[in-house]
């Protein structure tokens, strides 16, 4: 794989990581708006004890999809900064590190992804195993899942 081909890779899964982010935000958004219509709508419909209570788990469950979509909000702000744009020398953000039957790239944490049928794990840079390949160039070993590996490539 030359240079340019593997900068267009990174490119291309920094923008599935986008789009994925930006569809969990919109989910999160929805369910959200579901929450506050659902208690609004327990406040005219009950009486008593059940209103509070059904207004109020509405309330909460609201809360809680508004902390996702947040925490989403930030990881795209993150993933956004990410540069791609280079080949990486040693592991760090925005670095592509190929191992025995997998890739981790090292933008955001999205899990495992399938991409033109090779698994890439997404990893936030702040992750343990991010943070156990930090720095770390072709060659060197590193443990993953208690399995000891060597990097193959690293871009």
């Amino acid at each position: 794989m030359t240079q340019s081909e593997k900068i267009a890779f990174k490119t291309r899964l920094k923008q599935i990581g986008v789009e994925l982010l930006q569809r969990r935000i919109t989910t999160a958004a929805t369910a959200m708006s579901r929450a506050q219509e659902a208690a609004n709508a327990e406040e005219k419909s009950s009486s008593g004890d059940k209103c509070e209570t059904g207004r109020a788990m509405g309330q909460l469950e609201r809360e809680m999809y508004g902390r996702q979509s947040a925490e989403y909000e930030r990881e795209l702000k993150a993933l956004q900064a990410v540069a791609v744009d280079v080949v990486c020398a040693r592991a760090g953000a925005g670095a592509l590190v190929q191992v025995k039957g997998m890739a981790i790239f090292m933008c955001a944490g999205l899990g495992k992804q399938q991409v033109d049928g090779q698994t890439v794990l997404f990893v936030s840079p702040k992750a343990p195993l991010a943070q156990a390949l930090q720095g770390k160039k072709p060659g060197d070993d590193v443990m993953i899942n208690a399995v000891k590996m060597m990097i193959e490539d690293l871009y």
